[in-house]
């Protein structure tokens, strides 16, 4: 019996860790509060590289180690309180090749700058599909509440992420506590440095041993070249066994329409 129940959770670890690796890597981001302007349409490409990562098989899934996820992301601003962002998965490796992973579509809304609250707060809602190939979990929910603050040369960001899934065997977790953070220094007008905070820490009512959670950190670099561009960079290491242990990412994106050019 006791050999069973140390089978089933290591199962479960597997399958576990298998969901952070699959859908932790494609929009690597912490969120800031700002909305895309009423009118006006981002397009942001996401890329990174996992340099050291998983380099078996677990369950199906293909290594992540030296794979290349790209992902498009479109954002259109409808009010000063609502957007939408739709998402395309993308991983290319030696062995399968250029491969889709997945689309999600992601609502939010936010609270006007009109109401003159101390931070800025919003909420996203990600909704979408990924290859069992890429993700033992294939139907998945993203609950993202955002919290920032701007205090002088200093950046501040939160984003108490939860996780459910809806197909896979991750099912019984219920949701899943992912935290994200940010904390961000202008070295200068354009130059924006600091880190950035991953973690995927298990079911909100029994977290998971710390060897078993995801945790990444990554030193990062904002561009604040042009209101109409976005630039992010970044390296990132693993912490904990679970976690691929080197990427490397990178952020570019461009506003388009009226509200954009003024």
């Amino acid at each position: 019996m006791l050999r069973r129940n140390l089978a089933l959770t290591a199962l479960a670890a597997a399958s576990f860790a298998g969901l952070l690796h699959a859908q932790g890597s494609y929009e690597i981001q912490v969120y800031g509060s700002d909305l895309v302007d009423p009118g006006a349409t981002m397009v942001e490409l996401h890329s990174n590289f996992t340099f050291e990562g998983e380099k078996n098989v677990i369950d199906g899934q293909y290594p992540t180690e030296h794979q290349l996820h790209e992902t498009v992301e479109i954002t259109h601003g409808f009010t000063d309180w609502f957007e939408t962002g739709f998402y395309i998965f993308t991983s290319a490796d030696d062995i399968h090749g250029y491969q889709w992973v997945g689309d999600h579509i992601r609502p939010r809304v936010r609270v006007p700058e009109s109401w003159n609250w101390p931070v800025g707060v919003s909420l996203s809602l990600e909704l979408g599909y990924q290859r069992a190939v890429y993700s033992p979990d294939i139907w998945t929910m993203e609950i993202r509440p955002i919290i920032d603050k701007t205090l002088g040369k200093w950046y501040l960001d939160f984003n108490p992420v939860l996780d459910r899934s809806f197909h896979g065997p991750s099912v019984p977790e219920g949701l899943v506590f992912s935290p994200n953070a940010k904390v961000g220094y202008d070295v200068t007008k354009v130059v924006n440095a600091g880190f950035e905070y991953y973690g995927s820490v298990g079911p909100i009512d029994n977290f998971l041993p710390i060897p078993e959670q995801m945790q990444q950190i990554y030193a990062v670099t904002d561009l604040n070249v042009s209101p109409q561009w976005e630039f992010n960079f970044g390296v990132g290491f693993g912490m904990t066994g679970s976690t691929d242990h080197l990427l490397v990412k990178m952020i570019i994106g461009r506003r388009f329409g009226k509200a954009a050019k003024n």
